[in-house]
């Protein structure tokens, strides 16, 4: 029997035309591919389905759109030059984003050749035999509704389809909703529990379905100046939530930091992850983007240098400092884990390779680390490697040390190589071929402590069930036992939840659809202003518009753009 093998290598040949009316893949004929059994077929099938996350979550697509967009990273011209990229990501943040933006442009591009590779795999696996077809075409299904979910979050809208040939309907609000929702309950019986993160399984689409349950009010009236939360959807999103805990597969993690380590495919947080091992796809650059162009994390790799990318904002920052004043707000391991021993003793200035690691979570003032001149690193008479104060000396800057400020800015002093407090959450993979630019900590989409949370979330937006609530967000904090964990929170409410999920969840591409459903997302912080709520929704790719212009009225740009 032929054999249409949509392969990764098949799959280079991926177009969209007309930017989503005709989202047309290049199949070619395997037939000529001999020896090949079916289940061989089937893997090169599934596995272009989930080879989009990788560019979809890379830092400057995906992550710019939810977090960049918020009051928790903003990136500035740095040096007056760097990442000025024509002004788009001032723009993000300021929120006068447009159409011509193009991270937003790929990121709705990627996102639809993942929606194009789920509708091949939908069509091609059937006509395979080996049993493990209809856990894969359950797995295409539910990614293709995820890939809806996408869209729906950051542009209002879904496209629907199951020939690539037709041209897609259009879905919003309310049919958005329940398209997605009878999508993922369809192929929730015939998926896998213990796969591991980097599939789809039944915990993850429980998981997202709660995810959509908790969104829906956002979904059918994006644009609404109060938004509704239905009482059943909020006890829908309390029920999967529920099998996920009850289900017992998953488990908190006693060591916060671990849950981004290059190791953490098994860690038993995650539910759903963009899978990185071993550089399998090759685009986890988080752990370098907010560092300084002076932080060389990796004593085996010279060139594996920071970027000078994003900071946090001195509001967000104040939410930790108003949080556990008048302690610092290291007292709570999600903010910071110290493993430079500089910090604290000064005299601690040689340390052996295999015990150099960076500090990581949220980075303030002075950085220590390897000293490099003439691109190699200094040594102690020992052999160690030596540690001392960080200047910009990639930026010519020799004066300039590597302090951190908390106040950053559009100015040109706000926007100096040194200003706004850094991000380290995931881990600088020290395996990796380049040791820059392809980490391999999966990216997380999904793991338990959201479920917490989004129960948590559910129960006070039904029926302000506080003490329910209280009893999710303080398991989520004691839970963290590698060190001493946060104290016990003694009260609860939206607010206060908005403010625990940003320190529980910062940096995760949360933010923006948490600022939304909060009620946030107009709200003022540093260098943004704009309160105009229809930046709910970015805009739809002049591209996409353009190509679509062939048939009138089909494809609407949404409001204000």
């Amino acid at each position: 029997m032929k054999k249409k093998l949509v392969s990764m290598l098949t799959l280079v040949s991926m177009i969209v035309i007309n930017g989503c009316t005709n989202l047309a893949e290049n199949v070619l004929d395997e037939a000529s591919v001999s020896g090949l059994s079916d289940r061989q077929a089937a893997d090169g099938i599934i596995a272009p389905v989930y080879a989009r996350l990788p560019d979809i979550f890379l830092h400057t697509n995906y992550f710019a759109l939810q977090e960049i967009s918020t009051d928790e990273a903003i990136l500035p011209y740095r040096g007056g030059t760097d990442w000025g990229d024509n002004g788009i990501y001032l723009a993000m943040h300021q929120h006068t984003y447009t159409s011509t933006d193009p991270n937003l442009r790929n990121t709705w591009n990627f996102i639809l050749q993942g929606v194009s590779r789920a509708i091949t795999a939908i069509n091609t696996l059937p006509t395979l035999n080996d049993p493990v077809t209809k856990t894969y075409l359950a797995e295409a299904r539910g990614m293709r509704a995820y890939y809806a979910m996408l869209t729906l979050d950051l542009f209002g809208l879904v496209f629907v389809k199951d020939d690539l040939g037709a041209t897609s309907t259009i879905l919003r609000g309310e049919a958005a909703v329940e398209y997605i929702k009878t999508e993922l309950l369809a192929v929730e019986p015939n998926l896998e529990t213990s796969v591991g993160p980097g599939r789809l399984t039944k915990g993850a689409v429980w998981g997202l379905l709660a995810r959509l349950y908790l969104n829906a009010g956002v979904y059918r009236e994006p644009y609404a100046t109060q938004l509704t939360f239905k009482p059943e959807d909020m006890d829908k999103a309390v029920e999967y939530c529920d099998k996920i805990i009850s289900s017992g597969q998953y488990q908190l993690s006693r060591d916060y930091f671990s849950i981004f380590n290059s190791d953490n495919h098994d860690n038993k947080e995650l539910i759903f992850a963009v899978d990185q091992r071993a550089d399998l796809n090759g685009h986890n650059r988080m752990a370098y983007f907010s560092l300084s162009g002076d932080q060389f994390p990796i004593p085996a790799y010279p060139n594996a240098n920071g970027t000078d990318g994003p900071g946090i904002t001195p509001d967000y920052y104040r939410t930790w400092v108003n949080a556990y004043a008048p302690k610092d707000p290291s007292v709570d391991p999600r903010f910071y884990k110290q493993n430079l021993s500089i910090y604290s003793n000064p005299a601690d200035s040689c340390v052996a390779e295999g015990d150099f690691n960076i500090n990581r979570g949220i980075l303030r003032g002075q950085q220590y680390g390897l000293i490099r001149r003439n691109g190699v690193f200094l040594k102690c008479p020992d052999g160690k490697f030596k540690v001392a104060k960080l200047y910009h000396d990639t930026r010519n800057k020799p004066t300039l040390a590597v302090d951190f400020t908390e106040q950053i800015d559009f100015t040109v002093a706000g926007s100096n190589y040194n200003t706004g407090y850094r991000v380290e959450k995931y881990e600088f993979s020290k395996k990796s071929v380049s040791g820059r630019n392809f980490g391999e900590a999966d990216i997380i989409i999904l793991r338990l402590a959201d479920v917490y949370m989004m129960r948590a979330e559910a129960k006070l937006r039904k029926s302000n069930d506080a003490a329910s609530a209280l009893a999710d967000v303080n398991t989520v904090r004691a839970a963290r036992t590698s060190t001493t964990p946060p104290p016990a929170l003694t009260a609860m409410n939206l607010d206060l939840l908005f403010q625990e999920r940003g320190f529980e969840f910062y940096w995760e591409m949360l933010r923006r659809s948490d600022m939304i459903r909060f009620g946030k997302y107009e709200g003022t912080w540093t260098e943004k202003t704009n309160t105009d709520k229809s930046k709910r929704l970015f805009p739809i790719p002049q591209t996409a518009i353009d190509g679509a212009s062939n048939l009138p009225g089909y494809l609407k740009q949404n409001d204000s753009y």
